[in-house]
Formats: C-alpha cells, sequence, structure tokens
C-alpha cells in the first residue's frame, strides 16, 4: 500500500469515528501556543486527580472543580458544531472555559459560609452561579455527547417547574418548587451536578482512565493484537477470534465501543475479508467484541465504577460477579466465529505470516504485570483510587524493563494529557446526569417511574424484567453506556424491588442492556462502525451482531431467576445486601460447565452448524436444550445435558455418513 493509499485509508477511518462517535470530533488547533495550553491544563488536570487520591479536599469542592476544570478542558478542545472543527480555539469558547472555572472557584470561595453560617441554604448570587453552572454543563456534555442526553436532562429540570400545576397527572403531582429549592439542589449538594456519579468520576473512574492511558503508551494495544494473533490466528476462523479477543481486552480496559471498533477494526476487519468472512460478517464480529468489553473484569470500562458507587457494593465483588457472565458471552462469540468458519471451510493465517507466542512474551509479556497488580490490589479491599494509582507507578516501572515498552518523559507527559482528555465523556455525562439525579431526589420522580414499571408488570417479574430491559435498550440506543447505565438505575433498576431481586443483581441487569444498546439496531453505533470499516451493509451487521450476542441477552433473566451465576448466595442476604459469600465450590464448578455448554450448543443453534450442518427443527431443538443448560437448575441441567447430546451424536452420525 502507497503512503497515499495509507493517509486515504486512515482519513476514511476517522470520518467513521466522527460519524458515529460524537467524542470524536474535536478541533483541528493550528496555534502552538494554544495547544500547549491544551496540554498544560490536561496535564495540570490529571495531577490534581492523583494528588485528592491522597489529599482530599472536601468532597463538594473536589467534584466541583473536576468539572470546572474539565469543562474548560472541553470548550478547547470540542468545537461548538463541527462546521466550527477547523477553526480552532474560538473567543467564546476562552469566555465559556472562563466562566466554567469561575462557578468552581465561587463554590471553593463561599464554601465555609455556605457550610456553616448560611446552613447550606441558597442566597441570590448562589443561584445565579448555581443557573450559570447547569448551563455551563448543558453546553459542554452537549459538545462531547450529543443532543440525546442533553434533552433527556432539560425534560427533568423543567419538571419541577410545572410540576405543581394543575394539568400535570395525580401521580406526577408535587408540592410548589421555587428557583432556590431547584437550583440549591443541583449545585450546592452532592445530590445534583455533583452527585454519587460525578464521585465516581473523581475517585475512580478517571485514575482507570488515566492508567489505561499509561497502559496505551507502554505499547499495550500491540501486545493484545500480538498474543491474539500468536493464539488464534493459525486457527479455524483465526481472524475473527484474534478480533474477539483483541476487542475484548482493549473494550475492559478503554470502555469505548465504538473507538475500539474503529481502532482494533482497522486491523482485524481487513484480515477477516481477506480469508473469506463476509463483510457484515466481520463488522459485526469486531463491534460484539468490544462492546462487551464493558462487561468484562478487572476494569469494565467505567461504569462498573459508577454502580460501585451507587450500589456500595464493592467493587472486587462487582468484577468478581461480572466474571462467569462475561466469559460466557465471549465464548458464545468465539463459537460462533469457530463454527461459521467450519461451515464455510475458512482457514486461518499461516503461521509464517504471525507473531511467535514466546517472542511475544519475551517482549512485551511484563506488561501484563500492572494488571495483575491491579486484581490482587481488588481482591485485598485496597481502596480503588489507590490501586489504581498504585498501578499507575507500576506499569511506568515495568514499562522500564524492556526497549520495546520504555516509558520517557515525554511519554509520561503524553499520557497524563491522553488520560485527562479521555476522561472528559465520562465527566461531562456524569455532569448532566446529575442533573436527573437532583431532580428524582427533590421530587420522588424516580419512585413515580417505579410505580409505572410495577403496574404495568401486573405483578409479573417476566414481564417488568423485558419491560425494564426495553427501557435500557432503548435509553442505551442514544446515550453512552454511563448514562444510560444510570438513568435505568436510578428509574427502572427499583422496580425490581419489589420482586425481592438483590441491588446488585438489579443493577447487573440494566447494566448489560444499556451497553448492548450499541449493537441492538436500529440504532446500532458500534455496529454502523463497523460496517463502515468492513463496507457492509449497517443494518445487517446491526441485526448479526445481535444474533452473535444472543447470549448476552439471555444471560441477565438467567441471574435474576438464579444469582449463583454471579457467584454470589443471596440466601439470608437483604436486598439491600452490599456483600455476598460464595456459593458452595461444587455449585460454582457445576454452574461453570454447564453454562459453557449451554453457550456453545446456542452458537452451534444459531449458526446451523457443529460438525456437520443442523437443520431448522434440529436448530430449535438444540436452542431449547442449550438454555437450559444455561439456567442453573438440577432439573433443567439433566433435560439440557440429554438434548444436548442426542443433537450431537445425530450431527457427528450425519457428518459420518457424508464423508463415507
Amino acid at each position: 500500500m502507497s503512503n497515499l493509499e495509507h493517509t486515504n485509508q486512515e482519513k476514511n477511518y476517522q470520518d467513521i469515528l466522527e460519524k458515529y462517535d460524537k467524542e470524536s470530533v474535536v478541533k483541528s488547533v493550528q496555534s502552538k501556543w494554544q495547544n500547549y495550553a491544551i496540554s498544560f491544563v490536561a496535564v495540570i488536570y490529571s495531577l490534581f486527580h492523583l494528588y485528592i487520591t491522597f489529599y482530599p479536599m472536601p468532597t463538594l469542592l473536589q467534584r466541583a472543580l473536576h468539572v470546572g476544570i474539565g469543562a474548560l478542558l472541553i470548550f478547547l478542545i470540542y468545537p461548538v458544531s463541527k462546521k466550527y472543527s477547523k477553526s480552532g480555539i474560538m473567543w467564546f469558547d476562552w469566555i465559556l472555559g472562563i466562566v466554567a472555572l469561575v462557578t468552581a472557584g465561587y463554590l471553593c470561595y463561599e464554601y465555609e459560609a455556605l457550610m456553616t453560617t448560611r446552613g447550606g441554604i441558597p442566597n441570590q448570587a448562589d443561584i445565579i452561579f448555581a443557573i450559570l453552572t447547569t448551563l455551563i454543563v448543558i453546553e459542554a456534555a452537549r459538545r462531547i455527547t450529543g443532543y440525546i442526553l442533553i434533552i433527556f436532562a432539560l425534560i427533568f429540570l423543567i419538571y419541577p417547574f410545572v410540576s405543581s400545576m394543575d394539568f400535570m397527572p395525580d401521580r406526577l403531582l408535587t408540592r410548589y418548587y421555587d428557583i432556590g429549592d431547584i437550583f440549591g439542589q443541583l449545585y450546592l449538594k452532592t445530590e445534583g451536578l455533583y452527585s454519587s456519579a460525578i464521585g465516581a468520576s473523581v475517585s475512580f473512574i478517571f485514575l482507570f482512565i488515566l492508567f489505561g492511558a499509561f497502559l496505551a503508551k507502554s505499547g499495550m494495544g500491540k501486545l493484545f493484537n500480538d498474543l491474539a494473533l500468536a493464539l488464534a490466528g493459525s486457527r479455524q476462523g483465526g481472524p475473527a477470534k484474534v478480533a474477539v479477543i483483541s476487542s475484548g481486552f482493549m473494550g475492559s480496559i478503554n470502555g469505548a465501543a465504538v473507538a475500539n471498533v474503529v481502532s482494533t477494526g482497522a486491523f482485524t476487519i481487513p484480515l477477516m475479508k481477506k480469508i473469506g468472512y463476509h463483510p457484515n460478517f466481520a463488522g459485526a464480529v469486531e463491534a460484539s467484541a468490544s462492546v462487551g468489553g464493558q462487561i468484562l473484569p478487572p476494569i469494565m470500562g467505567a461504569s462498573a465504577f459508577i454502580m460501585a458507587e451507587t450500589t456500595g457494593v464493592k467493587y472486587s465483588t462487582i468484577a468478581l460477579a461480572a466474571l462467569l457472565p462475561a466469559l460466557l458471552y465471549y465464548i458464545s462469540v468465539i463459537a460462533q466465529v469457530h463454527f461459521r468458519a467450519g461451515k464455510r471451510n475458512l482457514k486461518g493465517l499461516s503461521k509464517d505470516q504471525l507473531p511467535q507466542l514466546k517472542l511475544v512474551m519475551k517482549e512485551r509479556g511484563h506488561m501484563f504485570i500492572p494488571i495483575v497488580a491491579l486484581v490482587v490490589f481488588l481482591m485485598e479491599s485496597v481502596p480503588v483510587g489507590y490501586a489504581a494509582a498504585y498501578t499507575i507507578l507500576i506499569t511506568i516501572i515495568v514499562s522500564w524493563f524492556r526497549k520495546e515498552t520504555r516509558m520517557g518523559v515525554k511519554e509520561i507527559i503524553e499520557a497524563l494529557e491522553d488520560g485527562a482528555k479521555q476522561s472528559l465523556s465520562v465527566m461531562a455525562a456524569c455532569a448532566v446526569v446529575g442533573i436527573i439525579i437532583g431532580v428524582v431526589n427533590l421530587t420522588s420522580f424516580g419512585t413515580v417511574m417505579t410505580s409505572y414499571i410495577v403496574t404495568f408488570g401486573a405483578g409479573s417479574l417476566l414481564l417488568t424484567l423485558i419491560l425494564t430491559m426495553l427501557a435500557s435498550i432503548v435509553l442505551g440506543m442514544g446515550l453512552p453506556s454511563i448514562p444510560a447505565y444510570i438513568i435505568t438505575a436510578t428509574m427502572a433498576a427499583p422496580a425490581l424491588a419489589d420482586f425481592n431481586i438483590p441491588l446488585l443483581v438489579s443493577h447487573m441487569f440494566v447494566f448489560y442492556f444499556g451497553i448492548f444498546a450499541n449493537i441492538t439496531p436500529p440504532v446500532a453505533l458500534a455496529s454502523f462502525a463497523g460496517a463502515g470499516i468492513a463496507g457492509g451493509n449497517p443494518m445487517k451487521t446491526g441485526w448479526q451482531s445481535l444474533r452473535l450476542a444472543l447470549a448476552g441477552f439471555i444471560i441477565p433473566f438467567i441471574f435474576v431467576y438464579n444469582p449463583s451465576m454471579l457467584m454470589i448466595d443471596i440466601h439470608n442476604s437483604a436486598i439491600t445486601a452490599n456483600s455476598f459469600p460464595l456459593p458452595a465450590i461444587s455449585e460454582i464448578i457445576s454452574v461453570c460447565v454447564t453454562s459453557i455448554l449451554g453457550v456453545i450448543g446456542l452458537s452451534a443453534a444459531v449458526e446451523g452448524y457443529f460438525k456437520h450442518n443442523i437443520n431448522m427443527v434440529f436448530r430449535i431443538i438444540l436452542a431449547i436444550g442449550s438454555v437450559l443448560l444455561i439456567s442453573p437448575e438440577f432439573i433443567s441441567d439433566i433435560v439440557g445435558i440429554v438434548i444436548l447430546l442426542i443433537m450431537l451424536f445425530i450431527n457427528l452420525k450425519q457428518k459420518d455418513k457424508i464423508t463415507s
């Protein structure tokens, strides 16, 4: 490929990224001093978070500074609209950025008086700064996340102004709220703009995004790609398996589904097409693997940290609970690409085209040490913020072990800058969702929504789960995974409490479907990005992604009915419990074995192939048996394994008949 062709291809990939990922539309800043200013603010932003990890400020102040400095960076980096993206930093961007800093500074200046002599009661100046801060947050979030989240926030912001009026339905009718009640709630308390969502962004998410930036600078992406190629590249349908493995690893660290599709897909999708996979299928493999990274421990993107903050459940407990469902999801995707390759006789890549496992591990294998260290820290109950900060330091030290990964001062500064920039979408989403959280806390709107869901559910757990799933998917189609999770967790998840579903289980349920909305038509942004790179049909790629992710849509229903799949024992535990004992070892082993067999059987049924083609009747029977196996109940397991063995026997007999 010539340099010109390579440049054109990179531009095409960037255009695809900007089309489906609002966060990637940034300004083209030509001025050196403006670039230096952005870099300086970004590095300071990262250092500030490292500092407050060990020397914390009052909660409200560190959250306000997190939002204020982050908003300044957004106004410097992101254009007011796409047509201004080539214009650099405009005069109004500087004004908005300064206002963002001033609003945070005002809160710092007035904090002592606010907490003592004024008792948290807003005066006129407080209300003015509260309104300014709300507008700043809305505009910053609009620039980086788009309009849908902003529309949600504005609807909620309007609600308390009109909720006492006569035209409101009885369930939505509230007492009168004045402007001081509303904006005091949003600005002066940790239940609005500076809610627990921003708290998680400050204390945990930023540091883990920063950790990911340091890993990226040390060449972790190349390690994942080369390792996946060495392990699976020569196998049947190898490039598709490489895509699943490498995209899963990267998705767990960065949590950005569309960006992950474009960055890893630029490498894996052409390889899949090269050995014979259809463009629609190749794009779908990359999309489903990238999206699934957010449910894959140990890092799970960013939403899991919000879950820990919201539920009070330790992150290590959440990561352990997420482990088996995530592995089942990836086994299902790998099994489908394997069966598709067998059905179409698609071979792997030649071994002389692939890196050697021994050489890959020798050159870059030491970079797994920080990830192992992180897992150890979390399992040993080291505070999450400390664990992230320690692993950043370990990453720097470990990178010095080999020349290929060594980070110098330049790379460290660039990692600090990249981490700050990558955190901005999370900060903006969490801040603007704070408007929704503030209004829900002020007006009890969440209780109203819960009552509606329970009413429509008509006392049926299954119907309530389906309604909750649909709400999560619809929200997730237009929103990033973090605000989609927060909104559904605030309004939909509490409905499951009426059925004695533990808090952790209900939050995991909405978490899954908010994420998989990225590959659910008609608005499957990750799938559309994969189709753009593969040259496939966007909608067909979306439906193919849905097929590949089928296990991910079944598993949440299974773990609601039997939480042992999450490796927790809920017997004698309260609904609001934040810690659980492990089930018996025999039960864990049984759940793992039967569930793995079940998702493999389900994948064969979806593809219509095991060792030989499977007709439609047998596919339906196999799918039923597989779902029974995934459901961790003794009787269903026995029936499922019998069905699976019969179908396997018939399939092998058919294969022998053909070969003989």
